[in-house]
């Protein structure tokens, strides 16, 4: 068989690229993996494919390119003139592909963080932390700054939400080709190295193809939490320190270092995974006590490692460095408890205290993990203990660059992750806990139900005896509709330990998610409050309290327009109630990784917030493939932090304050006539008669819950006869998935039109922060739609007044967008972003007529057949590779 060489394979890469303007490395880069990608499917063994990939690839091209109902109409031929079976294999290629694109990408953001890394004129440099602080302390003063920079607070906490469509497996292949890349990059120009890189990853593609992309059966919740463990130990348990460290470096110039850090710890990490039980049957009290035990045998590992890696390099004299009395004190302790350990490290390390101690430390460390009780530490405060003993000897001893180096990221490192790693946070249904009750008040029997209720408050208490207090103790109560819904939290703890036995330390937070819950807030919060219980913690917390708002129920219930203003409202409301009442208010933002779900840019987010609403204070969720996408790669990891904390930072600026302040109160009226028109606009297709029916016709939302993506169901019932039936998570997924994005805009045009003076409009863009993230956000969600294949998706439902309501909706909301933003298209002030959209599209657009030929035959099937196999694995093929193609799912 001819190999095609670099220059004669254009494979999956094509001419289409080169009007893109893509950096030249990342042409390059994207060549390379397709040329490999190409050589992988002419290997394959299936003749032909290789041929018909580029058949399909080359006239959806042509049909983007030129958007004719021809040239589309040829390209959805060629996809159903596929036998079941090839087009199983095209879309696995097509798939492969994006997976591929999508590390191009990454690579290349990687490259640029690299090279501007450490240049003050570096172009991202006016959103970091230090260029924010900087920024702050004109305003407000450098001591202010400098106290509102101790006090801040980034805490993000991941969620099993199933929105990650790959398998971790594919993902790991992945990070592996990664690396390769990496050497590729700098290996010698037709090399060995770079010829062995490029046969490594030849054969990691053709891994990645042969690779089964979907999951045989859904991931067990213990699984979930095995799979996030994986951007601690590959991101985060080091990136975090260093972020800390380039905050320093920036503050303290060339004295970094030699001397305390300016900076204290600032990110927080929580987690759901294993502790989400709202709706997941399969979250029980002991898969909680699991997924605290993998965390923290995580987090006590690294810190073992880092403790040994310091003691092997610090071999300090006793002579140059002498160490202090405390570290005396320190070793005689260590040694009486450790004895044959201590006089062994003593005879390999003569004259080194320091070394000998941090030695110790390592075993103690690892005594914690293995459960060790005549050496474990007791808590996490006395290690930092120990290591502040030993950090202020090196100090005092004349070696502040040893004090304040390796040993204070380690000191970072136990101060942000503790012997827990992630706070372990309890989530269930208010309507749960209402029922336990009943049953408990009333007496008798236990059922199962109640019995894990009260396993769980046990769960917590060992958890936190365990691994300390820390560690868990947040309790989220989904659907808070009353004072009571939070003060049965701390019934059901009694119940659970008993009269004689203290309850765990419990921090209630209410979880606010429809429209109506969100303006009820204000007045179930005054009422709590007065609870005993409540005001008992507030005291103990120094009047600390966190409220959790719901972005994705909300958005179902009145559309996304009106759910975006209800929060900023609510936001604004709660914020004020706290500054009345002396709270210090933490809003914890349950926000997904898609538009419709309160996803988006992060740091634009928190800059339109409502005055006092942030406060050097930001807590969201972090679900699915946003784990990946934003914490997969260290360099990538630290600039979002680094972004989110600059945000977080100069949210509470008096500049920023004072611009959402006015914004929303001069642009009040159009807030009102937007809200209402988009909920009314949103109402007339979701409660129109058989509107559920017809949402799970034309969109894959059915076959969407066939996919092994997490533990969690995908809906509360056994069918969906209403909206309410379903979560929001599928809601987005599956609209995403039929190239329409409803749950991102609908209502937007009707909204706009509504308040129809364009050039306020445009004012607003400019002046009002939240009303330009909205457009922002919109403008991307529609740049990813497509309105010949959403015509098709809304084709397969016999409802043509619906259908047509869509697209009039989405042809309105389009153009409004474009002339609010300006340019001559979606995203055209985003070049970027444009062009990335621009440079998937196509290939997207193949998969989806790869899925739509699926849908069709499943939907025209008799009803009492069962489900043709090979064409329901090519729709579930397909879901994945489409979720690759646009880098998002629910």
């Amino acid at each position: 068989m001819h190999e095609p060489t670099p220059t004669e394979a254009l494979d999956l890469v094509g001419r289409h690229e080169a009007g893109q303007e893509i950096p030249e490395q990342m042409r390059g880069d994207v060549r390379l993996l397709g040329s490999l990608l190409g050589r992988v499917l002419r290997e394959s063994g299936s003749p032909g494919l290789y041929e018909d990939v580029e058949r399909l690839r080359t006239a959806t091209i042509q049909a983007y390119t030129d958007e004719s109902d021809e040239a589309f109409a040829r390209a959805a031929a060629i996809a159903d003139s596929f036998s079941v079976e090839r087009a199983d294999e095209v879309a696995r290629a097509f798939t492969v592909y994006f997976h591929l694109v999508n590390l191009a990408e990454e690579h290349q953001r990687v490259r640029v963080l690299r090279e501007r890394d450490g240049r003050p004129e570096r172009e991202d440099a006016a959103d970091s932390v230090a260029a924010a602080f900087v920024r702050l302390a004109e305003e407000v003063g450098d001591d202010t700054a400098l106290n509102r920079l101790r006090a801040l607070r980034f805490h993000p906490v991941f969620t099993a939400h199933p929105t990650e469509a790959r398998r971790r497996a594919i993902s790991t292949g992945i990070r592996r080709l990664s690396g390769l890349l990496e050497e590729h990059d700098t290996s010698v120009q037709g090399g060995a190295e770079q010829r062995r890189s490029q046969r490594r990853m030849l054969e990691e593609i053709d891994t990645l193809w042969r690779t089964a992309p979907l999951r045989p059966e859904k991931p067990s919740p213990t699984d979930e939490v095995r799979s996030v463990m994986a951007a601690f130990d590959d991101t985060l348990f080091t990136a975090v320190p260093h972020v800390y460290r380039r905050v320093d470096d920036a503050l303290q110039g060339p004295a970094a270092g030699s001397r305390a850090p300016i900076v204290q710890p600032f990110v927080r990490v929580g987690t759901w995974v294993g502790g989400d039980r709202d709706g997941n049957p399969y979250v029980t009290a002991k898969v909680t006590r699991t997924a605290a035990g993998i965390a923290s045998e995580h987090v006590l590992l690294g810190l073992e490692r880092a403790a040994n890696r310091i003691g092997r390099t610090l071999t300090l004299d006793a002579g140059t460095t002498p160490p202090s009395d405390a570290l005396l004190a320190l070793w005689t302790k260590l040694r009486s408890a450790d004895e044959d350990a201590a006089d062994e490290i003593a005879q390999r390390s003569p004259n080194e205290p320091h070394r000998r101690i941090m030695l110790l430390l390592a075993r103690r460390i690892a005594a914690t993990r293995t459960r060790n009780a005549d050496l474990a530490y007791r808590d996490p405060e006395h290690l930092l203990e120990d290591l502040r003993t030993v950090q202020a000897s090196l100090a005092d001893g004349g070696a502040p660059r040893q004090a304040y180096g390796h040993l204070q990221q380690l000191i970072w490192q136990v101060q942000t992750y503790g012997f827990h790693l992630a706070e372990l946070e309890v989530r269930q249904h208010s309507a749960v806990h209402a029922k336990v009750l009943a049953e408990l008040d009333a007496g008798g029997a236990r059922s199962e139900l109640t019995e894990e209720v009260l396993e769980v408050f046990r769960a917590i208490a060992y958890i936190q005896e365990r691994f300390g207090p820390r560690a868990a103790g947040r309790y989220i109560v989904s659907f808070t509709r009353s004072a009571q819904d939070l003060a049965n939290v701390h019934r059901l703890a009694r119940y659970a330990v008993g009269p004689d036995a203290q309850p765990p330390v419990l921090d209630v937070i209410p979880l606010f998610e429809t429209f109506n819950d969100l303006q009820a807030a204000p007045g179930i919060l005054a009422e709590i409050v007065d609870d005993p219980d409540f005001a008992a913690r507030l005291a103990q917390t120094e009047r600390r309290l966190e409220v959790m708002l719901g972005y994705s129920d909300s958005s179902k219930d009145v559309g996304p327009v009106a759910a975006n203003l209800a929060l900023y409202e609510a936001q604004a409301a709660i914020a004020e109630w706290a500054q009345q009442n002396r709270i210090e208010l933490t809003l914890f933002h349950g926000r997904g990784g898609a538009l419709g779900r309160g996803g988006g840019p992060a740091n634009s987010a928190i800059l339109a917030q409502p005055p006092h609403s942030v406060d050097g204070r930001f807590k969201l969720t972090e679900q699915g493939e946003v784990i990946f996408a934003r914490y997969g790669d260290p360099a990538i990891a630290m600039r979002h932090i680094d972004q989110v904390a600059a945000a977080i930072l100069m949210a509470s600026a008096p500049s920023n304050e004072e611009r959402n302040r006015r914004a929303a109160a001069r642009y009040a009226d159009i807030a009102r006539v937007m809200e209402e028109s988009s909920r009314e606009r949103f109402f007339s297709l979701v409660k129109a008669p058989g509107f559920a029916p017809w949402f799970a016709t034309v969109t894959p939302m059915e076959e969407v819950g066939l996919l092994a993506l997490g533990s969690r169901p995908a809906r509360r019932g056994l069918s969906v006869e209403s909206l309410e039936d379903l979560r929001a998570i599928p809601w987005v997924f599956a609209w995403t998935q039929a190239r329409i994005n409803l749950a991102g805009w609908f209502g937007l045009g009707t909204a706009l039109s509504a308040v129809g003076d364009e050039q306020m409009l445009r004012e607003a863009y400019e002046q009002w922060p939240l009303f330009r993230a909205m457009i922002d956000n919109v403008g991307m969600s529609l740049a990813k739609a497509d309105d010949r294949i959403a015509r098709r998706y809304l084709a397969l439902g016999d409802r043509a007044d619906l259908a047509e309501l869509v697209m009039d909706e989405m042809t309105l909301t389009r153009d409004w967008v474009i002339r609010i933003a300006g340019g001559d298209g979606l995203l055209a002030n985003k070049p970027v972003l444009q062009r990335a959209v621009k440079l998937r599209s196509p290939y997207v657009d193949a998969l989806s007529l790869l899925q739509l030929r699926a849908l069709r035959a499943l939907r025209d099937a008799p009803e009492d057949a069962a489900p043709d196999a090979g064409q329901q694995r090519l729709l579930l093929l397909s879901v994945s590779g489409v979720a690759a193609g646009l880098q998002n799912t629910g």
